[in-house]
């Protein structure tokens, strides 16, 4: 892979020029509160959109913080002996922190964003120039080979991750080092992964700048660099998931055709998980014609595996060649070369049968089910991040439900989750409501129907009664034959349970 034209990277040798470096950043407030409170929400958020001219108007002045953000994150040179009075501005010269700019300026051979970490961490992404911010169509160079930073895919995979202490965790296309650097926080090994050599490097800087515990850096595509006996207790991957006509762009284009990379990352990933493990990726797939979306997915869920896959947005071909196109800068070039690409995705989604693209979430779990549990749905509603516990919490109500038939069911204990209300639907004054809705305000903020013993029931339930006394104290309230009424309602019970709306409460708690 060629990194040709992009400029050479700071040396990752000199650990006591980025220690120095990280004191001074800190010593200026150069953190995530630090510029929410020098640019304000509205130019911080234009920030994060690639739009750069709110942050320059902000800082227009000569305090070190406005210094450090045009020098690391706005691309400005500014005067060395100005530098000089924020930063080692020697040691960074000499280790490439900072090059040489004109007689008497120096800049930033490379970007760096303040990132807050889940628990106050004042963590530091490191990424190409003009890749720190930005989006589609954003400020950054999409060159071969580049390297981004923190974007909103990194953000909702760092949140939907299960945070659980483990020996090993695996960040497989590991970019600027965004999951590899979470994953340091609650696993002894972390390894990251890349084809590209230039991500590892910026890695290894982004892990050091954030003082945070060195990776074992590989390079090579998917489990390519993984050796066969080795398994993990997590593997997480923000993949080149775009579905494009070739490989043109490194950091986003798979160079397998279709849905190819993703489905080829989700069935390896199973016999590279310890039992009890997770794996968790972003992916996109093809929705194609005369196949049900649902059914692909599930065929790519490898065998010993329980699988959580949630579909949270979906595009017409157009829309999603225009977006990926807006990415490159496409639009802003030559005409007819835009047309001529915008022709060759459309004739690629036209030769596969493609009609649309669906985004969204694959978590596995290594199980030793008899009968795994596939679960495939579509959530394209808000959410509340992060949902690593929330994923956790899924996978062990699955547990409790594969583990008791109807029978034990009715004999166990549950309460209702936190911050659950009810709502009634019906026209105003009327006596009975048409439907009540169960509505979780938290996690997943799903909502489900339910009829009024449904209702009753998950109202009840605190823990302290059986599934069985209750519905039997339900029957009496409403003069049922109690057999018939526990005979009907398991399965209300195991929808409850499944969504969320329920947790099973331990005998011994």
């Amino acid at each position: 892979m060629s990194n040709a034209g992009l400029p050479p990277l700071p040396s990752s040798d000199r650990p006591d020029a980025t220690a120095r470096l990280r004191d001074a950043l800190l010593g200026a407030s150069f953190t995530a509160d630090g510029l929410l409170e020098l640019l304000g929400a509205p130019a911080y958020a234009a920030l994060a959109r690639g739009e750069t001219v709110p942050a320059l108007r902000a800082t227009r002045g000569d305090t070190p913080l406005e210094v450090l953000v045009r020098l690391f994150l706005l691309q400005q040179p500014v005067p060395r002996a100005r530098a000089a009075d924020v930063l080692p501005v020697d040691a960074c010269l000499e280790s490439g922190w900072l090059t040489r700019a004109g007689a008497d300026e120096v800049a930033a051979p490379v970007d760096v964003r303040p990132y807050g970490g889940p628990d106050g961490e004042d963590w530091f992404i490191v990424s190409d120039l003009g890749c720190a911010v930005g989006g589609a169509g954003g400020i950054g160079r999409r060159d071969e080979g580049v390297v981004l930073g923190v974007g909103g895919a990194s953000t909702t995979l760092a949140g939907i991750t299960v945070r659980r202490p483990v020996s090993s965790a695996l960040d497989l296309g590991t970019g600027s080092g965004v999951q590899a650097l979470h994953a340091t926080r609650h696993a002894t090994r972390v390894t990251a992964t890349d084809v590209n050599p230039r991500a590892l490097r910026i890695t290894a800087l982004t892990l050091a700048l954030s003082g945070a515990p060195a990776a074992e850096l590989r390079e090579g595509s998917l489990f390519t660099p993984v050796r066969d006996d080795e398994t993990y207790d997590l593997i997480v991957s923000n993949p080149p998931f775009v579905i494009s006509p070739g490989a043109r762009l490194t950091y986003r284009d798979g160079g397998m055709g279709g849905d190819d990379l993703c489905r080829t990352l989700v069935q390896e990933a199973g016999e590279r998980l310890n039992e009890g493990g997770f794996a968790q990726f972003l992916a996109n797939w093809q929705h194609v014609e005369g196949e049900d979306w649902q059914d692909r997915l599930r065929s790519w869920v490898p065998r010993g595996c329980d699988a959580w896959i949630v579909q949270r947005e979906v595009q017409d071909v157009t829309q999603y060649a225009e977006l990926w196109l807006r990415d490159a800068g496409d639009h802003r070039g030559d005409e007819a070369e835009y047309r001529a690409r915008y022709d060759a995705w459309l004739d690629e989604f036209e030769a596969r049968e493609v009609r649309a693209v669906g985004f969204g979430w694959i978590t596995l779990r290594r199980s030793g089910a008899a009968v795994p549990s596939v679960t495939v749905e579509e959530w394209p509603h808000p959410v509340e991040q992060p949902l690593g516990e929330t994923v956790r919490a899924h996978f062990d109500r699955l547990d409790h439900l594969r583990s008791h038939d109807d029978a034990a069911l009715l004999e166990a204990r549950f309460r209702l989750a936190a911050e659950v209300v009810q709502e009634q639907v019906g026209p105003p004054g009327a006596e009975d409501p048409e439907h009540i809705v169960l509505r979780q305000n938290r996690g997943m903020r799903r909502a489900t129907r339910m009829d009024t013993v449904g209702a009753g029931f998950a109202g009840v339930c605190d823990g302290t009664m059986s599934a069985g006394r209750i519905l039997d104290a339900i029957a009496q309230l409403l003069g049922e034959d109690p057999v018939l009424l526990r005979d009907r309602t398991p399965a209300q019970i195991r929808l409850l349970v499944e969504q969320g709306f329920l947790d099973p409460v331990d005998r011994g708690a």
